[in-house]
């Protein structure tokens, strides 16, 4: 069977700011078609291990090598105001040269994300989960390989972020592409990711790995999620361990 392709490579990677050390000591792989979700205390360098992988920091020590394109998909949208939702759109189009096809693309993703009849609106006559759909929509028309989101839906209420996980796991299903995903939100972490990375508290480093062999989308009442949540938040000391259930590499153990 041919290997995987390796899209993300981080090894021995550490950082810090002045005196204070974030990041110490990373080392993981992200492979092509995976979702992996990177889960922690607050402060343990998630965001900035995100910007290392976007290449917006340099790590002090280590190396980050990623193949191909990268985008990222940040907490709060960032759609230009002054633009209607379909030339936002549009922008992620950039690369189709010919007008008549980056109309079509651009009616196809309005289509995926069910906001045709807004195609003229203005971002600030939607609401936060409208804008966040549009705000995937320019980043899946995009030519890009690997997709970096930092808690992308954490402004918005749990129902709209709900919703917002179902959306994103189907347009994964008709647009596919490689994600690394920040989140404070386990839940969320377990319900999308094929792989949940748990840091420790700063300096943050990875303390463990979490597999869930489930197709997607899934509920986030499968028990095997549910299992896997139980299982992180032990791990982050935010949930007594009466009896640890291990997940790792689709199998269950109980310790």
């Amino acid at each position: 069977m041919r290997a995987a392709e390796t899209l993300l490579r981080v090894q021995g990677v550490s950082h810090a700011f002045g005196g204070v050390e974030v990041l110490k000591g990373l080392d993981f792989e992200v492979h092509r078609g995976e979702f992996v979700a990177l889960v922690g205390p607050s402060g343990c360098g998630k965001t900035t291990l995100l910007n290392l992988c976007s290449g917006w920091l340099r790590a002090s020590a280590g190396a980050v090598q990623t193949t191909g394109r990268v985008r990222m998909v940040f907490q709060q949208d960032g759609l230009f105001p002054w633009l209607t939702v379909d030339e936002n759109i549009r922008l992620g189009l950039r690369h189709v040269h010919e007008d008549p096809e980056r109309k079509r693309r651009a009616e196809s993703l309005l289509a995926l994300i069910g906001l045709q009849p807004f195609a003229s609106h203005y971002p600030h006559q939607l609401s936060g989960g409208m804008r966040q759909r549009v705000e995937l929509a320019r980043a899946l028309g995009g030519e890009t390989d690997l997709l970096l989101m930092d808690e992308p839906f954490s402004s918005l209420d749990y129902l709209t972020r709900l919703k917002m996980r179902g959306e994103l796991a189907r347009l994964l299903h008709e647009q596919p592409r490689t994600v690394v995903l920040v989140t404070h939100d386990i839940e969320e972490a377990a319900q999308l990711a094929d792989r949940v990375l748990v840091l420790t508290d700063r300096p943050g480093r990875v303390r463990d790995e979490v597999r869930l062999e489930l197709p997607r989308p899934r509920d986030a009442t499968h028990a095997q999620v549910v299992r896997a949540v139980h299982h992180i938040l032990t791990e982050l000391g935010l949930e007594t361990d009466r009896e640890t259930v291990a997940v790792t590499n689709g199998r269950e153990e109980r310790r």
